[in-house]
């Protein structure tokens, strides 16, 4: 039986792979932290997303998105989905296009 791998491991496998770019969510855009540059949601596309659920409390949720912007800058972006986090982050991935989704 394989292990599932933390969102650690994960973001690790993908800065190996040019995922290096660090983002923050501030005003229904995502900044990026090394450039300084922002994005709305329809600058952004999601290559991939992992769900991991809490060890102890199921209800706290996170995801991992795997993400490259519109002038291809290539990071990942780790979103807490309990019920006490702060929503600026879920609600500027809501608002991204179904479009920009790659598929799993």
């Amino acid at each position: 039986m394989e292990y599932a791998k933390s969102e650690k491991e994960y973001i690790k496998e993908y800065q190996e792979q040019g995922y290096t770019h660090n983002f923050r969510a501030q005003d229904n855009s995502l900044i990026n932290l090394e450039t300084k540059k922002n994005y709305t949601p329809k600058d952004i596309f999601i290559k991939k997303e992992f769900r991991f659920e809490g060890m102890s409390n199921p209800s706290d949720m996170s995801i991992l998105y795997i993400i490259e912007t519109n002038d291809g800058a290539k990071g990942t972006v780790l979103a807490n989905y309990s019920p006490s986090s702060d929503t600026v982050m879920a609600e500027f991935f809501k608002e991204i296009p179904k479009s920009n989704f790659e598929h799993n």
